[in-house]
């Protein structure tokens, strides 16, 4: 074994840990790993890594323990990541890595808990998960003897930042960008103009791949819709008559798992011939060419989008706007309001780590203090905390 086991065969195009941009606070090398094997090691660790176990998607955690939390989604993603990118010659390490850390700045009870966050900080900066993600590997995690945050690599920040693709025309437009983004040293060095590394692209089309399929799964068995209605969608009408003709005598459970499967088969393969079409079209010879071109490199078909539009509508209509999540989401969006509410307008009954952080109440910097304790929770703290500051015996029994 060489001086550096962690270097494989790679394409010319995937990112090269040997070259890596660095870290804000320079650390030694390893020769044991990679720096982007030791990134995803520190998410790993990371406190807020843990807790996305505690954090659902869609459903509230006293819904029942089969749901996807965000900690089940990641590994999924981070699964997917790690095979697209094994095909195409990247870096799988720093695409594990950027699957894994892609929601760690989600707060609880889904997009309805980030929506009531988001409603409530408007006056203070705003929220949003990916730009709070960037605020918790920066400065929030307390782990290091020599630092705030997880310092983390170059790469695995603008994968984090640029999750969705450039977030600005040029470097000069900055009016839009995220509360938390602009308040990062040299956020400037993101290069937010263009789009991430190959790597990270790979990790934000997994995610797509992860939630559309495991939406079928958690809405079928959670009978919010059942295996007839979506049959109306063409693509998962082929995956499931597919089962039934190689299955034709299967339970409704098995066959519910082996067409999902197939479908996130069926979206990888597109993504990977889709990726090839790039890549020979514009024949990037570095990761650095991937970042200057002008659209991504890697993503679904135009022929698949087609596709997969009628499965995002039906999942909108018959899951998310489903009267029983509605009525979920609905009380997850009052909790965080009234937590919110209640801690800033009296923040000296927050945990003691946060209240010392305050400088009296209803001004930006509590605000941002009480957005961060919030975005922190599980579903099960912020349900229980409401409880016990918003019911009468909450302390008491």
């Amino acid at each position: 074994m060489g001086k550096f086991p962690f270097i494989r065969d790679r394409a010319i195009y995937a990112s090269d840990p040997t070259c890596s941009r660095g870290r804000r606070i320079p650390q030694p090398s390893n020769s044991e790993r990679s720096p982007f094997q030791r990134d995803k090691d520190r998410i790993i660790h990371s406190s807020a890594f843990r807790r996305l176990k505690g954090k659902t998607q869609v459903f509230v955690a006293h819904e029942g323990d089969y749901y996807r939390t965000r900690l089940t989604h990641s590994l999924e993603v981070a699964q997917i990541a790690r095979s697209i990118s094994r095909v195409l010659g990247l870096d799988e390490d720093l695409a594990e890595c950027l699957a894994l850390a892609h929601d760690l700045g989600h707060p609880p009870f889904g997009h309805s808990g980030e929506e009531a966050l988001a409603k409530c900080m408007e006056p203070y900066g705003g929220f949003d998960h990916n730009a709070q993600t960037l605020r918790i590997v920066e400065h929030l995690e307390g782990r290091y003897a020599d630092f705030d945050g997880l310092n983390l690599t170059w790469e695995t920040l603008e994968g984090i930042a640029k999750h969705n693709g450039p977030l600005v025309l040029k470097p000069s437009d900055i009016d839009d960008l995220p509360w938390a983004l602009k308040a990062l040293d040299n956020w400037e060095a993101l290069e937010l103009d263009t789009f991430a590394g190959p790597e990270a692209q790979v990790a934000a089309i997994s995610d797509d791949i992860a939630y559309n399929n495991h939406d079928i799964d958690d809405g079928l068995r959670a009978g919010l819709f059942s295996v007839s209605d979506i049959m109306d969608v063409p693509v998962v009408r082929d995956a499931f008559e597919d089962v039934r003709r190689r299955y034709p005598d299967i339970s409704e459970n098995r066959m519910i798992h082996e067409a999902v499967r197939d479908l996130i088969g069926i979206m990888v393969r597109d993504v990977l011939d889709y990726s090839r079409v790039q890549l020979s079209k514009h024949k990037p010879q570095s990761a650095e060419d991937v970042r200057a071109l002008s659209e991504s490199i890697v993503g679904f078909s135009e022929e698949f989008k087609e596709k997969e539009a009628p499965l995002r509508a039906f999942l909108f209509e018959n899951m998310y706007r489903h009267f029983k999540v509605n009525r979920m989401m609905g009380q997850a969006r009052r909790v965080v309001s009234e937590l919110f509410e209640l801690f800033i307008e009296d923040p000296d009954i927050l945990p003691t780590e946060y209240r010392d952080q305050c400088v009296g109440a209803n001004n930006a910097k509590t605000a941002r203090v009480v957005c961060d304790y919030i975005a922190a929770m599980t579903d099960a703290q912020a349900i229980n905390e409401h409880k016990k500051l918003f019911s009468v015996t909450g302390y008491l029994s």
